[in-house]
């Protein structure tokens, strides 16, 4: 007996390998996508907006798509969008070939339209976040009761230190969480079930060249997603050779995606996760899977959320390429 598809509002910020989740979630038989919610980070948010709804023609999606946080919940002054990784419109430069979107922005901002989606459905939706989680927080912050009423978040974020996977912004910290700390730290200690599929797992699962190339023709009508995901990987490939070279690209946020689809490809570890809010170790993840903290300390009163520390690699490789059949 077929399982019934989990519905997800996805919470994003296209993106490159945003795209790519996206087409995981759009397609995939075990997953049910409700609803898109955009947020600053890998480009302003008007732009990632603009990429959702764009992206949502060209996978021929027809849900609601809501505009989210334009910056984190404590406002910065030297606020940047990385166009280095992700390009100037977020899709590597080649976002002129998704078409034009077919419908406009939902009327209502993203935390407001994932309240009520979760208020509508207890014990049914599950968020999968894979941009900084401001759009979370602002939703906890409006209707804390949505905490019990989700069936899980997966987040994409963060980084423990397991298989040597540091930071990526500073030597403990990932993007998304330093984008918005606060906002990570508060979506943490929430009383609602966490998964995390951090560096310490997405960097282990590589897309090499060859699996890029592999998608040109394939997907969508007359091939146009393959087509477009390999354009739009060229500017992501050649940032992580010249930095790491890995000869392809790293799957962050579609490991994420397909941890909804199978999660038994993913090993995981218990404890409550905290963010470090200031100093040089800003946006930093720990973990105190051992127990180790003390009846006062900041993890004491947390919930023991879910952190992704191993990886079946060819699995979520193979979960996503098998969309493209």
């Amino acid at each position: 007996m077929q399982a019934v598809p989990q519905s997800v509002i996805f919470d994003t910020d296209p993106g490159i390998d945003d795209a790519m989740a996206l087409y995981v979630l759009a397609r995939h038989p075990a997953i049910r996508l409700r609803a898109i919610t955009t947020v600053f980070g890998n480009a302003a948010v008007a732009t990632t907006t603009r990429n959702a709804l764009a992206l949502a023609a060209l996978y021929e999606l027809e849900l609601p798509v809501a505009a989210g946080a334009a910056g984190p919940l404590r406002p910065r002054q030297d606020q940047a969008f990385p166009a280095h990784v992700h390009g100037e419109d977020g899709l590597g430069g080649v976002g002129a070939l998704v078409p034009a979107p077919r419908r406009e922005v939902d009327g209502r901002p993203a935390h407001e339209l994932i309240c009520a989606m979760v208020n509508a459905e207890p014990g049914q939706i599950t968020l999968v976040a894979v941009g900084p989680l401001t759009n979370l927080a602002l939703a906890l912050r409006h209707d804390p009761g949505i905490a019990a009423k989700v069936r899980q978040v997966v987040v994409m974020g963060g980084a423990f230190g397991t298989h040597g996977h540091g930071g990526n912004v500073s030597p403990v910290a990932e993007a998304n969480i330093i984008n918005d700390p606060e906002a990570a730290d508060a979506v943490f200690a929430a009383a609602w079930p966490v998964v995390i599929v951090g560096l310490d797992v997405t960097q282990e699962v590589v897309m090499k060249h060859d699996d890029l190339a592999a998608l040109k023709g394939r997907g969508g009508k007359q091939g146009a997603v393959g087509d477009f995901l390999w354009a739009a990987t060229r500017h992501y490939q050649d940032f992580y050779h010249e930095r790491d070279g890995i000869g392809g690209i790293y799957s962050h946020d579609a490991s994420a995606a397909v941890y909804v689809a199978a999660p038994e490809a993913f090993g995981l570890r218990a404890g409550p996760v905290r963010v470090v809010l200031d100093g040089i170790a800003r946006g930093q993840t720990i973990q105190d899977h051992q127990g180790l903290a003390a009846p006062d300390s900041p993890w004491a009163h947390s919930p023991a959320q879910q952190v992704c520390v191993r990886v079946d690699a060819a699995r979520v490789l193979s979960e996503f390429t098998r969309l493209f059949d």
